[in-house]
């Protein structure tokens, strides 16, 4: 751990009024949530998963669909880590102002954050792709294998975003708004591979400083004021502890 660098990023966030955290799998992957790209990750589990997660594929093979929903995202038992915790830590204390993630796992608002954007949808809840109403996964469980509407027999999807599938558009304008206020960008557990939500750096406003928190290197590595590739939890725990929050 450099812990030269985890002071600069905590002097960097004093004296910051604006400061947004952008994370992606690799904040996650720490509560044991599998990614995708990773030499252990989804696609390399199940071939084809891109196919599958698709408007397509969830209407003509349903049931394959949900199956393949259940093992990967209605995950039980994950709890928040470290860097979860002290993010929702840094928020209350008037350090962190905005959370834009690339994750559908809710571990966020677990951990206690409240200014979330969750650019691609939520696992945690689910709609009628006929009437529109909203279910929780507890609700969903209860369905069957192929969950149906009780109100109207529609299918009821995850609210996640698929694959041929836009951004929903009011969330992505609130990540973009706060990405163009903040003095002070913290990328996190993401190699910036994912478009579109990997362009919304490009939406900073001159003179903004960057800090990239992850393990492997990213394309902006040697464009930003600060980079530190160790795990992510880890570098939040540090720097809760120069900070003197507790979470």
């Amino acid at each position: 751990m450099d812990q030269t660098a985890v002071e600069k990023l905590a002097d960097m966030m004093q004296a910051s009024s604006y400061t947004v955290f952008f994370g992606g799998a690799g904040v996650s992957t720490e509560s044991g949530v599998p990614d995708f790209r990773s030499k252990s990750g989804i696609y390399t589990r199940e071939i084809g998963a891109e196919r599958i997660l698709t408007p397509g594929f969830m209407l003509s093979q349903s049931e394959r669909f949900f199956e393949f929903n259940r093992k990967y995202f209605s995950l039980e038992g994950i709890k928040p880590n470290p860097c979860h915790k002290v993010l929702a830590a840094i928020e209350e204390q008037g350090l962190l102002q905005s959370i834009i993630t690339q994750n559908i796992d809710g571990l966020h608002q677990d951990a206690g954050s409240k200014r979330v954007w969750e650019l691609h949808g939520t696992s945690r809840r689910h709609y009628c792709i006929k009437c529109h109403r909203y279910y929780t996964q507890e609700e969903v469980d209860m369905m069957g294998s192929v969950p149906t509407c009780p109100e109207c027999g529609g299918l009821v999807r995850p609210d996640i975003v698929l694959y041929e599938e836009g951004l929903d558009r009011e969330v992505l304008q609130e990540a973009i708004g706060d990405i163009s206020r903040a003095q002070l960008l913290i990328i996190g557990g993401t190699s910036l591979n994912v478009y579109p939500a990997a362009g919304l750096v490009h939406y900073l406003r001159p003179g903004a400083k960057i800090v990239i928190i992850n393990v492997d290197d990213t394309y902006l590595d040697d464009r930003v004021d600060l980079v530190i590739h160790d795990k992510i939890g880890q570098v939040f725990s540090q720097l809760a502890a120069i900070l003197g929050i507790e979470y």
